[in-house]
């Protein structure tokens, strides 16, 4: 929130103590959260993956309304009042979690539990000395590996996509104008519809439903198909000099959400899953550390578009990820064994 509220204001210091504080933020705020999530749940229990997928749904509505709102006051009127509403939406996410956090008590009993003054003190590497506990934490670090891949093609959705949003996509729906940041909202809007599709599902399937590595698999599969169905699009974009329908756009989104909701839950779910109680936290902390290599590689990759057809780009894109998919299920039976056949 103060990193956000320090964005508002213009001069460039101010800019970079802006992303400082939001660096720590993150940082004390993503792996903590998602390890209260996962003790929310006891050791087995079928729900923990329906669990995080009303989380994720939780998180979204931050990400639906926030380019709405933020987004068209940055681009229509100011940047850094576009910032500052940001911070806004953060206080009353900070005044929720201060009135509502007693809901949370058994997350807070459970970590007490095992990491308390009660509890015997060890160092993390201590903790970490059976067999079974490095094969777990073994499937993490390929999880990590695969998330890496999908975060790199998701993450466009923030570079390649939002700046194929703004000079090939009408910006004009139903006869309204609106700016490319909305764009933004897509996939958090789609997530929020499907979240309680999928957390009813995994349900509904209890000890049927895919393992986790399949679940990955279908993930990076969906996540290579939003990038297939924009192919032709990008082709008479660019070829023709003319902007395309919004809803090129808007069925790839669809599509990425689809393969986000198997994975990004999932994933979390995983971790909480798979790793020793005592590094929960740190192996979280390595979860995290695939959506910043993601990042960075789908800035990596948003920078082609200045030299190289989209056509060709979003062929590789697509590629890429379906064949980690491909890869991904040849792996379901391996990387079972080394979880145990955790679900």
């Amino acid at each position: 929130m103060a990193g956000h509220f320090v964005l508002a204001f213009p001069p460039l210091p101010f800019f970079y103590t802006g992303l400082a504080l939001l660096v720590i933020g993150t940082g004390l705020l993503k792996p903590s959260v998602s390890t209260l999530v996962g003790s929310l749940y006891d050791e087995g229990d079928a729900r923990r993956d329906a669990g995080f997928s009303i989380f994720y749904m939780g998180i979204n509505l931050g990400a639906l309304l926030g380019p709405l709102v933020a987004g068209y006051i940055a681009q229509r009127i100011d940047w850094h009042l576009g910032f500052a509403c940001a911070g806004v939406g953060m206080l009353f996410g900070l005044v929720q979690y201060v009135v509502g956090r007693r809901k949370l008590q058994p997350a807070f009993d459970r970590i007490a539990a095992t990491s308390g003054p009660a509890a015997k003190v060890v160092a993390p590497t201590e903790s970490v000395h059976h067999t079974s506990d490095w094969a777990r934490i073994s499937a993490i670090v390929i999880f990590f590996l695969f998330a890496i891949l999908f975060w790199g093609g998701y993450e466009q959705a923030g570079s390649t996509l939002n700046l194929f949003a703004d000079r090939y996509t009408r910006l004009e729906l139903f006869g309204l104008s609106f700016p490319s940041s909305w764009f933004q909202s897509v996939q958090p809007f789609f997530l929020i519809a499907l979240a309680p599709v999928f957390a009813w599902l995994w349900i509904w399937l209890g000890p049927r439903q895919p393992s986790l590595t399949a679940k990955f698999g279908i993930g990076l599969f969906f996540m290579g198909l939003s990038f297939l169905v924009l192919i032709p699009a990008a082709g008479v974009a660019q070829s023709q000099g003319i902007r395309v329908s919004p809803w090129w756009l808007v069925l790839s989104y669809g599509i990425s959400e689809l393969g986000e909701i198997c994975l990004g839950p999932v994933g979390l779910s995983a971790v909480t899953k798979l790793a020793p109680v005592r590094i929960v936290g740190l192996m979280m902390g390595v979860w995290f550390l695939s959506l910043s290599f993601g990042n960075k590689l789908a800035g990596w990759a948003g920078g082609f578009i200045e030299t190289m057809p989209l056509e060709s780009l979003f062929q590789i894109c697509a590629g890429v990820l379906i064949g980690a998919a491909i890869l991904m299920f040849l792996l379901v039976k391996p990387i079972s064994r080394l979880t145990g056949e955790a679900r």
